[in-house]
């Protein structure tokens, strides 16, 4: 039962729970498929590949993070406690293989695909994520391609589809830079040169600025040709939380208010999803 628990923990249950949603939100909404997505045994399948890839990807950053982790985020460690290395390694393993084997049961576009990013996240974890902004633009572009790849399963493009891969692209980029400015005390310990180390956190912000106006503009003008959200479902469920994270941006110091902010940043992806109801 508690390698059952921290297998969850090391997983993130949570954010894999997202990303299937998000996937069957596009399904069903997106490419029109209504309720016979849930019953869609392809759309299952997908689902659960990039579910295991992503697990996958989750493993082996904790299996390099492990000493910034002890620093950072102690109480969340698992590999080393309750998982040794070797079996952590041993899972990232097995995980990646059926991740890519099930994309294969698909289609060679999907194979492809899963293969591919199963080799990205074990880059980003050995180098990248160390690097700044590269590592946090490859996560930014894994995390819309696990939207946009719902276009190899249904062989069909839409631009509503690329526009959410788009949202979540941003969205991502925006949780990945507070992250590491969350996390900065255990990234300078061990030489990482992300993005708040290399700028200083003042700067970092203004660039996260300037990141969110171009992501609300770019919502707006998107909503206003492609969307037609009508702005009292706009206001709550993007604007106002996107203006609360700005705020919150400028007055946050500490390593709990980032955290918090990054918090912000998945319940505004969550709330994106929801706006799919809409369009």
């Amino acid at each position: 039962m508690q390698l059952l628990v921290s297998l969850f923990r090391l997983t993130r249950f949570w954010n894999l729970a997202i990303i299937a949603l998000a996937q069957f939100s596009t399904a069903v909404f997106l490419f029109q498929q209504g309720s016979k997505a849930f019953t869609d045994i392809w759309l299952c399948v997908l689902s659960l590949s990039t579910i295991l890839i992503a697990a996958a990807g989750y493993i082996i950053n904790d299996y390099y993070d492990i000493k910034i982790d002890l620093i950072n985020k102690p109480e969340r460690v698992v590999i080393g406690k309750t998982i040794t290395r070797r079996y952590a390694l041993l899972f990232h393993s097995i995980i990646s293989f059926f991740g890519v084997a099930l994309g294969l049961l698909i289609n060679w576009k999907v194979g492809a695909v899963n293969f591919i990013c199963a080799f990205l996240l074990w880059l980003y974890s050995n180098n990248l994520k160390r690097q700044p902004l590269i590592g946090n633009m490859l996560v930014s572009l894994l995390t819309g391609l696990s939207v946009f790849i719902l276009a190899f399963l249904y062989e069909k493009f839409y631009v509503l589809v690329f526009v959410y891969s788009l949202f979540a692209f941003f969205i991502t980029l925006i949780r990945e830079v507070v992250k590491d400015m969350e996390d900065v005390k255990g990234d300078t310990t061990f030489g990482c040169k992300t993005l708040p180390i290399v700028w200083g956190i003042r700067r970092t912000k203004v660039f996260l600025f300037l990141l969110i106006a171009i992501f609300s503009c770019v919502v707006i003008i998107l909503d206003y040709y492609r969307l037609s959200i009508p702005l009292i479902y706009l206001l709550p469920l993007l604007l106002i939380p996107m203006a609360l994270l700005v705020v919150g941006l400028a007055v946050a110091d500490t390593k709990l208010q980032f955290y918090r902010l990054s918090q912000l940043c998945k319940f505004i992806m969550l709330l994106g999803i929801a706006t799919m109801i809409f369009v």
